[in-house]
């Protein structure tokens, strides 16, 4: 009776899936940055990227009457596309573009906006049930989901979209101070 080969049916599984997760994390956010135009760390990144990858397709094609292996690589890769996304979440790098369209009086949410020194344009427009006034705020993606928060308070009823923004020039942004603007949410709810 043979003993059971941890190495190649526990260890190495482990190791390809951990290296997959690595490397597609890193593609993630090689994507990422490469859209934010960083040309200085993409390179490092396809580079330490593409190296991962190698080691670990070397492994698989190295045991391929390993199953445990193809499990590896295909988990690997759709753990490391989630653990990218969620990376990028929390690094929330860039400004985006919020266009606000509502029909209702905006005054106090642009008073709200004044006080947080949040930058905004306005401009009148035509829809489908009549004049709306078009809002666009840019805003750091770290301060996004607290501006959205003000749109839900004072324009409940309103539309709204957010798209990234790849470049800009100059232009009016809020505290980068986050506690200060969720004090102001919290205490605006009391």
């Amino acid at each position: 009776m043979s003993s059971f080969d941890w190495y190649n049916w526990v260890l190495l599984p482990i190791l390809i899936f951990v290296s997959r997760l690595g490397d597609v994390s890193l593609g993630t956010l090689r994507h990422l940055f490469l859209s934010k135009g960083l040309k200085k760390v993409v390179p490092l990144i396809g580079f330490v990227e593409v190296m991962i990858w190698l080691i670990a397709i070397r492994q698989v094609f190295n045991n391929l009457n390993n199953i445990a292996c193809f499990m590896a690589w295909a988990g690997g890769f759709s753990f490391g596309t989630y653990v990218g996304m969620l990376i990028e979440e929390k690094i929330a790098y860039g400004m985006q573009v919020i266009r606000i369209i509502s029909n209702a009086d905006n005054h106090n949410l642009t008073e709200e906006f004044k006080k947080i020194h949040q930058g905004y344009t306005i401009v009148d427009g035509e829809g489908a049930q009549g004049s709306v006034k078009l809002i666009y705020v840019i805003v750091k993606r770290k301060t996004k989901s607290e501006v959205i928060k003000l749109i839900h308070t004072h324009l409940p009823d309103s539309f709204y979209s957010v798209e990234d923004v790849k470049n800009s020039s100059m232009g009016m942004f809020s505290e980068p101070r986050r506690k200060s603007l969720k004090n102001m949410l919290f205490l605006k709810n009391k």
